[in-house]
């Protein structure tokens, strides 16, 4: 027979009790737990989901693409000035940009009535001028000899794809360039120089870059300018000119480089910096003669003229800073570009092209789509337990722990009978072991008292 270790009821009891409380408090923490997993989850699923539907701008032009992973303060700010201005009925459809709304407000600083404010004037500025037809309606005839008192122009794209803009203020002849042109007709071409980086430049080199691009890197070769010469009429077209810049173009600067800035114009410069707005300053390095190291840390060799310190000498006689090397000038992205740009006309090869993008954005817009359908059913779900619910779930553990406890009680009275039926089967085997000894003595005494044979 098997040995049974015998357990005192008391101490079984006690143990018992001690064990519940302690399973009952596992219990109600891991329930706990489990609520406060299932809401974080329920938020982190949503806010997965809503950063994959809008923080990534995907964009796609016939076999180029680009992808942008998108500030969420930033888009927030812009969706709030978008719809302020759609209210307003202050957004044309041209103008209806995430970027260029993005750059009034970072010209602003943010706030938003001063942003809303500098828009109204620069819709206003537009019409006053015909900007929105400036491209086609403007010819401007005195370029070449413009450009022979102020060299200036495009010349390749820095690094990361912008595009490169030079002027060799050195040679500027203001004498000269305003008897061959007026300070009207100037501002007009510098408006239509503009529109003209917008509407071909910056597409361009997007494509290019296969990344957004809506600012330039600027170089001022400086070497041999004269202040004294400068005169008046220069001066004040200057100032105009970054009015309009700043007023109707902002932000789209990304670093200005001055080169061969000698002593007087450091001078200069330590001094006009204190009244400009520190982001502005932070964008512009003034540099000595010793400049081509920096300059090409930022633009390689072949985008950079020889007289920058670059390997690039266009074959044009004209030079480089007439060429307008970039990749704006490339056929296939040009014939991109201009499909953008008409996205109504009805060309076979242009519908081909239309129906093509389609096709490549139809998937896209369908997985879009179902993002956003789950975010909207998330977000129907409530983020915390509704107290009807919690009651249930409560009445359900004083169920479990009623159970628990009268199965502990069944435990106890089995373990009783068990010990019962170990001392019944010990008295059993003690009868049976008295009577065999009694049949024995029984057996002993009769067979001594029998007859033994002779």
């Amino acid at each position: 027979m098997p040995e049974i270790v015998m357990i005192d009821e008391d101490e079984r009891g006690k143990r018992s009790d001690h064990e519940m409380i302690f399973e009952d408090e596992n219990r109600k923490r891991r329930l706990r737990s489990l609520r406060r997993k299932a809401v974080n989850g329920s938020t982190r699923i949503k806010q997965t989901l809503r950063k994959r539907s809008k923080r990534v701008v995907h964009c796609q032009f016939a076999s180029f693409s680009t992808e942008e992973f998108l500030d969420e303060g930033e888009e927030k700010a812009v969706c709030e000035f978008r719809q302020i201005l759609i209210e307003r009925d202050l957004l044309p459809a041209k103008h209806d940009d995430y970027h260029i709304l993005l750059r009034f407000l970072k010209a602003r600083k943010f706030d938003l009535e001063k942003a809303i404010h500098m828009w109204v004037e620069m819709l206003k500025w537009r019409k006053e001028n015909g900007v929105d037809s400036i491209i086609q309606d403007f010819l401007y005839d005195e370029f070449e000899e413009v450009q022979r008192y102020y060299p200036h122009g495009y010349h390749g794209v820095d690094k990361e794809g912008r595009p490169v803009y030079i002027e060799r203020l050195g040679k500027l002849e203001p004498s000269k360039l305003m008897s061959v042109t007026t300070a009207d007709r100037f501002l007009k071409y510098h408006i239509q120089g503009f529109e003209k980086t917008f509407a071909e430049k910056f597409p361009a080199c997007s494509i290019a870059a296969k990344r957004h691009i809506d600012s330039t890197t600027t170089i001022l070769d400086v070497h041999g300018l004269n202040w004294m010469s400068f005169g008046k009429v220069a001066h004040d077209l200057v100032m105009r000119m970054q009015r309009i810049d700043g007023n109707n173009y902002p932000e789209t600067l990304h670093h200005m480089f001055i080169v061969n800035a000698g002593s007087g114009f450091k001078c200069l410069w330590s001094w006009a910096k204190g009244f400009l707005d520190p982001r502005t300053t932070e964008k512009i390095h003034v540099l000595g003669t010793n400049f081509q190291n920096k300059l090409l840390e930022v633009v390689d060799a072949s985008q950079l003229p020889d007289f920058l310190g670059g390997s690039c000498s266009c074959p044009d006689q004209r030079g480089c800073l007439r060429s307008d090397k970039g990749p704006w000038n490339s056929p296939e992205l040009i014939k991109i570009t201009e499909e953008i740009q008409s996205p109504n006309s009805n060309s076979p090869d242009e519908q081909k092209t239309r129906s093509n993008t389609e096709e490549l954005l139809h998937p896209c817009c369908k997985k879009l789509q179902h993002l956003e359908d789950l975010v909207t059913e998330l977000c129907k779900k409530p983020a915390k337990i509704p107290p009807e619910k919690d009651d249930i779930l409560l009445e359900s553990m004083s169920r479990i722990k009623s159970i628990e406890y009268d199965l502990q009680k069944t435990k106890k009275a089995l373990l009783a009978t068990a010990s019962k039926q170990v001392e019944l089967s010990e008295s059993l085997d003690t009868l049976k072991e008295i009577k065999l000894k009694a049949s024995r003595s029984c057996w002993l005494r009769s067979s001594k008292s029998l007859p033994r044979r002779t």
